[in-house]
């Protein structure tokens, strides 16, 4: 193990430099805005200023998947927001997220504006409001929500735990990975565990539930997350491998994963949606996808 005996904390914490890796220079100890920037508005009464990140993803497939069940209501305009360029430290989004994080969405539907940030927050946002994805039995929506709140819960281990230390940091620190690995591979066995059981993890019936957690955890069972597959031994867990392919091959939670993604192989890019017929259209920054 590592050695790491010669760091002492200081007394008093104090951000006198930067961290290091790839994130350093939008990590900030402060929040608010760091510059002036009017967020762009299209036709449609969701306004999604996002990206192609799990989180980002839980929300395009969420409204793809409502497209596909026919609420026409939810067609929306998805903006990319660069985290990496620290766009999401703008005026316009701090307004509709305080927190700085993708993904947010302005719902302009009613007389007043809504805003909605938080994922889990927007998928039930949207559940909601279309009646769809969420179910209506107290004991059927107990489960949903208790998964959901779960993603929300572990997740945070998976991604800024094991990927940051993993794939990111600027050192590989032997503790730091051997106990957010662990950590991961429990909450796999959860997963496992569960859908051993029940089709999907809120039962019988997809839902925001599995939208959640595929984001983050079948992709990473389809090697989708920072190429640790082999690492995790995500083949091992079996009911999490079915659950992740049966949701995977759903067409809407294909043209969700492409939305807003500027990254990879050409053909799974579209940077910005404003229509259905974005997907099949090609122009600098919308791509064709049937070919």
């Amino acid at each position: 193990m590592n050695d790491s005996s010669a760091y002492v904390p200081p007394k008093v914490w104090r951000w006198d430099k930067e961290n290091g890796g790839k994130f350093a220079k939008i990590n900030r100890p402060v929040a608010g805005p760091t510059h002036d920037k009017v967020l762009p508005v299209g036709r449609h009464p969701l306004q999604l200023y996002s990206l192609a990140t799990p989180n980002g993803v839980k929300v395009t497939v969420m409204l793809e998947e409502l497209l596909a069940l026919g609420h026409a209501g939810a067609e929306y305009d998805a903006w990319p927001i660069h985290i990496g360029e620290g766009e999401q430290f703008g005026s316009g989004f701090v307004a509709i997220n305080p927190n700085s994080k993708i993904p947010a969405l302005l719902d302009r539907s009613g007389p007043k504006p809504i805003r909605v940030f938080e994922s889990g927050a927007i998928l039930m946002h949207l559940a909601e409001r279309f009646g769809a994805l969420l179910p209506t039995e107290r004991a059927e929506r107990a489960e949903c929500l208790s998964w959901l709140m779960w993603q929300m819960g572990s997740s945070p281990y998976l991604g800024g735990g094991f990927g940051h230390f993993y794939a990111y940091a600027p050192s590989r620190i032997e503790y730091a990975i051997d106990r957010y690995a662990m950590e991961v591979k429990r909450q796999l066995d959860v997963l496992d565990r569960r859908l051993a059981e029940s089709e999907y993890l809120g039962g019988d019936s997809y839902t925001i539930a599995d939208i959640a957690n595929w984001a983050w955890y079948g992709a990473l069972a389809k090697g989708l997350l920072y190429s640790s597959g082999e690492f995790l031994q995500v083949q091992d867990y079996k009911h999490v491998q079915r659950w992740s392919e049966q949701i995977f091959q759903r067409p809407a939670v294909k043209r969700g994963r492409m939305v807003n993604r500027s990254w990879g192989e050409l053909s799974s890019q579209l940077h910005e949606r404003h229509e259905a017929s974005d997907f099949d259209t090609r122009t600098q920054d919308k791509l064709d996808i049937s070919a």
